[in-house]
């Protein structure tokens, strides 16, 4: 296995070598933030386990292997629209796909209010260059995370979503990021979302591979929710075991905005999820929810961060998780109030059902306050199904097998109820029993049948 460095300075020599490319069809303001970003992952470096927020995710497995990588815009064999189909009849969504971090050029005319844009990141730096030059970089820290430095050297491209103020875009917009190759691939994928003052938008992010190669994907979502913007956030990750998935996501949400997010992790070889949320204005409120379905070998990793720097927001965090066979995962939450931000109310909890003997949860709960007018709590549980639930159910004639689904079930649905959009929370309580049953092993949502 090659060494940290080894795999580092395969990076810095595909940037000094892909230079011409990735800066051919970027912008100045694109190309820029390149430069500047390559030199902090020359500093950073791809996370190890000796960085703390690390610990327990070792990603240098991932990394070390020879992947393909794309640097411009392959066009795609055949009609994505036709060969993907959503099978959520009832899910009534603007759809756009994506093909290995690029955005489709084939993507069908979206119903969409007259001023929400949705189109690529590279058209949007240059037909509106000044709400992406107002936005782009402004959110991501790459100062300090070398997955987004990494992200930030290499993006070309990603969706742009853009709602002015006042407008509410009653039908969610659905991006499909399909990974699709005949080569072993790694995807880089740049999103960034505005939704401007009393705006309202619901956005679904869904991951799948349709092909059985390996793998790595390292995404970055940036997304600023303005003054009394409404706005809703849920990733669907299900795809298969030989797929490595890097998701960062930093939300700025400004004064009175409301913003709630959702991920839910069906299945994955190994999943990481950054989510940071930047409180930026008073009256704030944000509900970070997450559930995870891990077994086999999987591995799943949680990083949350709130950042509360005005006074009288609210945040409530909220992950669950249910670990079978062999499967790992690691919770770290922070939650950071700021001296400044009086009359702060912050909750935080992790719960995990651990379903046998090998299966292993990390989970860490973090406060740090700095100011002395607040309600904040944390905690974390883990432990084995309740024997005594088990027995009320078996007592009443149900099936050990079944009481036993019923109650995971149960579990996992205080997550899923919270989802806004009800045809999705029906497929996603659908997809959710069927996997606790064993009757999906990856992502059944796509035209090609794998036996991955």
């Amino acid at each position: 296995m090659a060494d940290i460095n080894t795999i580092n300075k395969d990076f810095a020599d595909l940037f000094e070598q892909g230079k011409e490319l990735l800066s051919s069809g970027s912008s100045d303001h694109m190309n820029a933030a390149r430069e500047k970003a390559f030199v902090q992952f020359q500093e950073l470096g791809v996370p190890t386990l000796a960085n703390e927020n690390y610990k327990y995710t070792n990603l240098v497995p991932a990394f070390d292997h020879p992947y393909t990588v794309d640097l411009q815009y392959r066009t795609v064999i055949g009609d994505l629209n036709e060969l993907f189909y959503c099978d959520v009849p009832e899910l009534d969504t603007n759809l756009v796909l994506l093909s290995n971090g690029w955005y489709y050029n084939q993507n069908r005319e979206l119903d969409i209010p007259k001023g929400v844009i949705v189109c690529s990141l590279q058209e949007a730096a240059e037909k509106h260059s000044e709400i992406f030059e107002k936005h782009y970089g402004k959110y991501a820290k790459p100062n300090e995370e070398g997955l987004v430095a990494l992200n930030t050297a290499l993006a070309k491209d990603g969706v742009f979503i853009y709602v002015p103020k006042n407008i509410v875009v009653e039908k969610p917009i659905q991006v499909i990021n399909l990974l699709r190759s005949d080569r072993d691939l790694m995807a880089t994928q740049r999103n960034l979302v505005v939704i401007e003052e009393n705006a309202q938008a619901k956005l679904i992010f869904c991951d799948h591979t349709l092909t059985h190669n390996k793998y790595l994907s390292n995404t970055v979502s940036e997304i600023n929710v303005a003054k009394n913007a409404v706005f809703d956030l849920y990733t669907l990750q299900n795809q298969h075991l030989n797929a490595t998935v890097l998701n960062s996501v930093f939300i700025r949400q400004e004064a009175n905005s409301n913003v709630l997010t959702n991920t839910l992790s069906l299945y994955g070889g190994m999943i990481r999820n950054n989510h940071y949320t930047l409180f930026d204005g008073e009256h704030c409120e944000n509900h970070t929810y997450g559930m995870y379905l891990m077994d086999r070998q999987q591995h799943v990793d949680n990083f949350t961060f709130a950042d509360h720097a005005k006074p009288n927001c609210v945040s409530n965090e909220h992950f669950k998780g249910v670990m079978d066979d062999d499967a790992t995962a690691a919770f770290t939450g922070k939650i950071h109030v700021r001296r400044d931000a009086q009359k702060t109310e912050a909750y935080q909890s992790n719960n995990n059902l651990l379903l046998s003997e090998n299966a292993v949860i990390n989970t860490k709960p973090q406060l740090i306050i700095d100011a002395d007018d607040v309600k904040c709590s944390h905690g974390a549980t883990v432990g084995q199904m309740d024997d005594d639930a088990l027995f009320y159910l078996r007592a009443r004639g149900i099936h050990e097998e079944e009481a036993r689904m019923m109650l995971m079930f149960a579990f996992a649905h205080e997550i899923i109820e919270k989802i806004r959009v009800d045809a999705l929370k029906d497929r996603i309580d659908e997809l959710v029993e069927k996997r606790l049953r064993g009757e999906i092993s990856k992502c059944n949502t796509c035209a090609i049948a794998c036996s991955n």
